[in-house]
């Protein structure tokens, strides 16, 4: 499997079920058009299948580089250390 997943909302949740608006939402998608990536696992990939005909994902390689330090007040915490 792939280390994570690029999930698009390609149609609107607009009459559709509960269940199906809810998956929707806890994948994190907001609007149509709107992309998240989210852990590639069991669990996700059971809720983006339940949700198949209202979605778009493909996999994605996650090695990301690590996440650059936040400037501002930690970054003069450990400089003044």
């Amino acid at each position: 499997m792939a280390a994570e997943l690029r999930v698009t909302m390609r149609k609107s949740i607009v009459g559709t079920t509960r269940a199906a608006r809810g998956t929707v939402r806890a994948l994190g998608l907001k609007r149509i058009g709107h992309t998240v990536e989210i852990p590639d696992n069991p669990a996700t990939r059971g809720m983006v299948r339940a949700v198949r005909y209202l979605v778009t994902f493909e996999e994605v390689a996650g090695d990301k580089a690590a996440p650059r330090a936040r400037r501002g007040r930690d970054t003069k915490q450990e400089t003044s250390a």
